[in-house]
């Protein structure tokens, strides 16, 4: 097929992405000006039916897909991410998605997304997670799956594949997790594919008395022999027994003078309480758990200038965020747990980081990597140089309308995947503007899961102490301690006041004329249709009211005091999609009007008592911070 010349428009953006990033797009061009990842981007974007216009901005006339939604770009403009699960994309995934080879993530899990798996994307040498579950693709796996050295993550569960697993498969030597249960694969199955797997539901391999063998976890090693050679060692002979003795008595003694010179070293500097490095640090290797690094101590301490105050982005209840840089430049966000021996037994937090880890979607803060001594625990992101809504929110120029409705939809769609498409399913516990993020582009990024509870899915809610900020925490979460999904939904509905008014849920509370009634008041003003009133005033009436109307809508409704009444996220993003507002709302207008009045003291008291006293209260029950 002939790709026609770029049109006069095209010639103008090509022209402006060279001056930006002329090294990267020169590499990228075809002799007629394309960026041959934006073709590979569109012939995708042709095979796949958009229900919801998730892809609608592509544009084959652009040359910088980086700014595209789902598509996830390097600081070189290079696309590394294809992240659209729970679109209802359907259609076929184009054979042209092996030319973007700089792909390291590819979630397109929980789609109707048909057809084979393309051969093609065994091209695909830097990829690191593939997830295709839950779609309709048959078929059988290609073999070129093998070709993938870097691959961490396979998820192909839930679809109709057919045939066997390819024996190359076994050059995946980076495989930590992999799940293809619920297929129609035939045996054998390559064994120690990965440390975690699970292949149930696939009849001609796990019959009923061999299901127990199709799934599990085996140990990770927390360090590594690097000497691979374990065998009994040669007889030695007298000459040689000579010369090891001598040896060793040699290396006792220069052992000894530095135990010697260590142990006046420690003498002096024994009165300061900062630790340079940990005991067992010094022995740990640098050990990755899937994409998650584990980083030595000295490292982090390197990189955030010994943790200097001059780095702190931000506190919290569970420690302080520090701003690092490591030597190749690669920016960092270091959050230091307090009482980090404290916090659980070394299994228990490598298995938590290891479970969040799992947490993949493009509106999630990745985590990065973390360290762990006897005495510390740390985590480590990717550094947000747009900082938290919170921030942006006071900052100036203010986040025009536009944006905050990107914000709202895809802070939407990362709880969304915590809920209802992670397993096991998190609970985030403290849903607010400071614990959204904003990458490059000024994109939804979903942080801070110090709080987050995992939640089996054979639990409906989860009973523990109050976490969580003031002005967010839904009533019967306040009241019993038990949190559920419906708990961040209503959280959920805070942060779109929150962007709204450009307050946070406490200063609003605070006014005047609001104080102790906040979502009272915010009903009052919908009903006498003033809701011009709540509007950020930097906003100077550029925004839409009839979207205005509708996102205060979606706000009442997560908001309802009982929390069988709020909407899931699936149905909160759906609805910020345009699609059942209407009829979610009339809905709950007419129930308004049968069921009883709610004591008042229950909600709007309730809420006036922490807002009375705010100062005591945010100390002991905000937990975690912005960063």
């Amino acid at each position: 097929m002939e790709v026609p010349p770029p049109s006069p428009p095209s010639l103008l953006l090509l022209l402006l992405f060279l001056i930006s990033s002329p090294s990267t797009s020169m590499a990228l061009l075809s002799p007629q000006g394309v960026n041959s990842e934006v073709q590979a981007l569109m012939a995708i974007k042709n095979l796949l039916k958009d229900p919801h216009g998730v892809l609608k901005n592509w544009d084959k006339d652009s040359v910088d897909p980086c700014s595209w939604t789902t598509v996830t770009c390097s600081p070189d403009k290079l696309v590394t991410g294809l992240e659209a699960p729970s679109q209802s994309l359907s259609g076929m995934l184009s054979p042209l998605i092996g030319n973007l080879t700089n792909l390291q993530n590819v979630l397109l899990q929980n789609n109707n997304i048909t057809g084979t798996i393309p051969a093609e994307i065994g091209k695909l040498s830097k990829l690191t997670t593939l997830d295709l579950s839950s779609n309709h693709l048959y078929g059988g796996i290609p073999t070129t799956v093998g070709h993938l050295e870097s691959l961490q993550y396979l998820r192909l569960n839930n679809n109709t594949l057919s045939g066997p697993f390819p024996s190359a498969s076994a050059n995946l030597s980076q495989l930590v997790f992999l799940d293809l249960s619920y297929n129609n694969l035939s045996g054998p199955i390559p064994g120690s594919l990965a440390r975690t797997f699970n292949i149930v539901g696939n009849p001609l391999i796990c019959g009923a008395n061999m299901e127990k063998d199709c799934y599990g976890t085996a140990p990770m090693p927390m360090s590594y022999n690097l000497n691979s050679s374990q065998g009994a060692l040669p007889p030695a002979k007298s000459k040689s027994h000579k010369f090891a003795i001598a040896f060793g008595t040699a290396t006792g003694c220069i052992s000894f003078l530095f135990l010697a010179v260590g142990f006046v070293f420690w003498w002096k500097h024994r009165r300061n309480r900062q630790i340079l490095f940990d005991v067992d640090d010094q022995h740990m290797e640098n050990v990755s758990l899937g994409n998650v690094k584990r980083f030595q101590f000295r490292e982090l301490q390197s990189a955030t200038d010994n943790f200097s105050s001059k780095n702190i982005l931000g506190k919290g209840g569970f420690g302080y965020v520090y701003r690092g840089q490591f030597p190749d430049g690669t920016l960092v966000a270091v959050k230091r747990l307090k009482d980090g021996n404290a916090a659980g037994g070394e299994a228990q937090f490598q298995t938590e980081v290891e479970m969040i880890s799992l947490a993949l979607h493009r509106n999630l803060l990745r985590l990065y990597g973390f360290c762990m001594t006897a005495t510390e625990r740390l985590l480590v992101y990717p550094y947000m140089s747009n900082g938290s809504v919170a921030s942006r929110l006071k900052a100036k120029p203010p986040l025009d309308w536009a944006t905050r409705k990107r914000i709202a939809l895809g802070a939407g769609r990362g709880l969304l995947y915590l809920h209802e498409q992670c397993d096991p399913k998190i609970i985030h516990r403290d849903v607010k503007a400071a614990n959204i993020l904003l990458d490059d582009y000024c994109e939804a990024i979903v942080g801070d899961f110090g709080l987050a509870k995992l939640l089996d899915h054979r639990d409906s809610h989860v009973t523990t102490a109050v976490r969580g900020t003031v002005g967010h925490i839904a009533p019967e979460y306040l009241s019993t301690g038990q949190s559920s999904d419906k708990t961040d939904v209503f959280g959920f509905g805070i942060l779109l006041l929150e962007l709204i008014t450009g307050q946070t849920a406490l200063e609003f509370g605070k006014a005047a004329n609001q104080k102790g009634a906040m979502l009272d008041w915010v009903k009052k003003m919908h009903q006498e249709k003033k809701l011009d009133v709540l509007v950020d005033k930097g906003l100077k009436g550029g925004y839409d009211s009839i979207e205005l109307e509708e996102m205060v809508q979606v706000a009442l409704l997560c908001t309802q005091y009982l929390p069988g009444h709020r909407p899931k996220m699936s149905e909160v993003v759906r609805m910020l999609e345009g699609d059942g507002l209407a009829e979610r709302w009339e809905a709950s207008q007419r129930a308004d009007s049968h069921k009883f009045k709610l004591p008042e003291f229950s909600f709007s008291r309730c809420y006036s008592d922490l807002t009375d006293d705010s100062s005591l209260l945010v100390q002991a029950v905000e937990l975690s911070g912005p960063r």
